[in-house]
C-alpha cells in the first residue's frame, strides 16, 4: 500500500519556522515496527498518524526517530491542518484519541487553531542527583528547578540566558524524564520564552513543543497572575503560541502552514 504524507510547520504562519511535522494518514494501523521506520525515515522531531474512528473522530499516534511518544502538540496541530485544509473535514472541531485521552482540536475565527490539552502543572524538584545533572547541563544552577509529569523544568532569569543555551546533551539525559523545558520571562513582547531539550528521546533541540506549554503556561499564569499568556520558544527556527488556563486543561493555539505533500512507497 501507499499512503499521502504531508509535512506541515507547526506553530508558524509560514514555512521554514515553527515545528516541522510529518503527518501520514491511515486507512488502517500498520505494525508499529514499519511506523517507527517510517518516522525514522522522515528524520523530524514527530510524526504522526492517524486513523477514522467514527464522525470527525480519529485515533492518533506520535513517534520521534526513536520512541513513541505520550503527547506531542505541534503534531497534533498539524494533523488538524491536514484534516482541515488538505482533506476536506467539515465542522469547527475533531477530537483525536490517543495515550493522553481525547485531545480536542478546534478551528478559530482567526485563523489559528488550538489544542486542549490536560496540563501538566509542575512540582519542586527535590532530587539533588536530578539537580546536579541539570546544573552541570546548563552550566549554571538554575534559579528554580522542578518537575512536570514528562519533563524537568528550569527557570533561568531572563530570555538572553535562554537564548544563549548550549547544554551538555548527556546530562540533559542524565537528568531523566522525557526532555528539559528551559524557560524565562519574556523581553515585553511576550510573557515568556522557552527551549525544550530532549536527546533522551532522539531530539537535540525541539524547535517548538506544544505538549511542554502543558507545564508552562500553568507555571507562568500562577507566577504572573493572568490565565491568557502569549509564548514565544525561541530555538533557531522560532514559533509562537497563545495559551489559556482552562481549570485542568490548557488551551494552546497557533499557526500552521504547509511545506509539502507527497505519497510514501511502502
Amino acid at each position: 500500500m501507499n499512503a499521502s504524507l504531508y509535512w506541515i510547520d507547526a506553530f508558524a504562519d509560514r514555512p521554514f519556522a515553527g515545528n516541522p511535522a510529518v503527518v501520514v494518514p491511515l486507512e488502517r494501523w500498520l505494525p508499529d515496527t514499519a511506523l517507527l521506520r517510517m518516522a525514522f525515515e522522515h528524520g523530524v522531531a514527530e510524526t504522526a498518524f492517524f486513523v477514522p474512528a467514527g464522525e470527525a473522530r480519529f485515533h492518533l499516534r506520535w513517534f520521534t526517530p526513536t520512541v513513541e511518544v505520550d503527547l506531542c502538540g505541534h503534531a497534533t496541530l498539524a494533523a488538524a491542518h491536514v484534516l482541515f485544509h488538505e482533506r476536506g473535514q467539515r465542522g469547527g472541531r475533531v477530537t483525536f484519541d490517543s495515550r493522553s485521552g481525547p485531545l480536542v482540536v478546534a478551528r478559530r475565527p482567526d485563523g489559528k487553531l488550538e489544542l486542549d490539552f490536560p496540563a501538566t502543572p509542575v512540582a519542586a524538584e527535590t532530587d539533588a542527583t536530578v539537580a546536579r545533572s541539570v546544573a552541570t547541563a546548563l552550566g549554571r544552577p538554575p534559579e528554580w528547578l522542578g518537575r512536570s509529569t514528562f519533563d524537568r523544568f528550569a527557570v533561568l532569569p531572563d530570555a538572553a540566558a535562554v537564548r544563549a543555551l548550549r547544554p551538555d546533551p548527556e546530562h540533559v539525559t542524565a537528568a531523566g524524564g522525557r526532555g528539559l523545558i528551559v524557560t524565562a520571562p519574556g523581553d515585553g513582547t511576550c510573557d515568556f520564552v522557552s527551549r525544550f531539550f530532549a536527546p533522551q528521546s532522539g531530539i537535540a533541540e525541539d524547535p517548538v513543543t506544544g505538549s511542554a506549554h502543558c507545564a508552562l503556561a500553568p507555571y507562568w499564569a500562577e507566577r504572573l497572575g493572568k490565565t491568557e499568556l502569549h509564548a514565544r520558544q525561541i530555538s533557531a527556527r522560532g514559533g509562537e503560541l497563545w495559551c489559556e488556563i482552562a481549570r485542568e486543561r490548557v488551551k494552546i493555539a497557533g499557526h500552521t502552514a504547509l511545506y509539502l505533500r507527497g505519497e510514501v512507497i511502502l
